[in-house]
C-alpha cells in the first residue's frame, strides 16, 4: 500500500523523483492504494479485489449531499453481489463538516449510511490523496466538486467515472456497477 504521506513527500521532494513517482503511481492498480478510516484504522483497496468499488468523494454542507441516499441504496441494492461504496469527506470545497466524529454522526442519523467511510482527506489539487493523484492521471479527469464518483473495477483499473451532476442511481451509474459484478 503507497501510503498518502510516502507520496506526497516523493511528489515534492525533487522533480526528478516526483515525475518517477508519478510515472508509478499512473502504472498501479487501485489496489495500490489505502485511505485511513472515518474511525482510525486502513481501508486498503487491495482488500477488495475481485470486486467493484464506486469511491465517492463527499461532503456534508454540498448541495449534493441528497446523493448519500442514493449511495446507501445503491450499496444495498448491490453489496450482497459484492460492491463496496467508499465515501471520502473532504473539505477541498470547503464544505465539509470540522471533523470525522461529525461527519460519520451526520451521516449516520441523516442518511443511515453504513457503507465504509475514510478519515477527512483532500481530493484534488498538490496534496490530493495519492488515490486521487491517480485516478486523475489515469482518467484524466479529478473531482470538479463534491460528490465525484470512480468505479474501481474488480482488477483494480478504473471502469468509468461521472461528475457531481450524475447521480448514484443513475442509469449509467447502475449499468456500470452491474457489468462489473459476477453474473448469477
Amino acid at each position: 500500500m503507497i501510503s498518502r504521506r510516502a507520496l506526497i513527500a516523493a511528489f515534492t521532494a525533487t522533480p526528478a523523483i516526483g515525475a518517477a513517482s508519478r510515472a508509478a503511481a499512473s502504472a498501479a492498480s487501485a489496489h495500490a492504494f489505502g485511505f485511513e478510516g472515518i474511525d482510525g484504522g486502513d481501508i486498503t483497496l487491495g482488500d477488495f479485489a475481485g470486486r467493484p468499488v464506486l469511491v465517492v468523494n463527499t461532503a456534508s454542507r454540498c448541495g449534493f449531499t441528497y446523493q448519500y441516499d442514493q449511495l446507501q441504496a445503491l450499496y444495498d441494492r448491490f453489496r450482497e453481489r459484492g460492491l463496496v461504496v467508499l465515501g471520502v469527506p473532504s473539505d477541498d470545497f470547503n464544505q465539509e463538516l470540522g471533523t470525522e466524529a461529525d461527519v460519520k454522526h451526520f451521516c449516520e442519523v441523516n442518511f443511515g449510511i453504513d457503507f465504509p467511510m475514510t478519515a477527512i482527506t483532500a481530493v484534488r489539487g498538490r496534496d490530493a490523496h495519492p488515490f486521487y493523484a491517480w485516478a486523475r492521471q489515469t482518467t484524466g479527469r479529478g473531482p470538479r466538486w463534491n460528490f465525484h464518483k470512480y468505479l474501481v473495477a474488480p482488477d483494480g483499473g478504473i471502469a468509468g467515472h461521472w461528475g457531481s451532476n450524475t447521480e448514484p442511481m443513475s442509469r449509467p451509474i447502475v449499468d456500470a456497477v452491474e457489468a462489473q459484478l459476477p453474473t448469477g
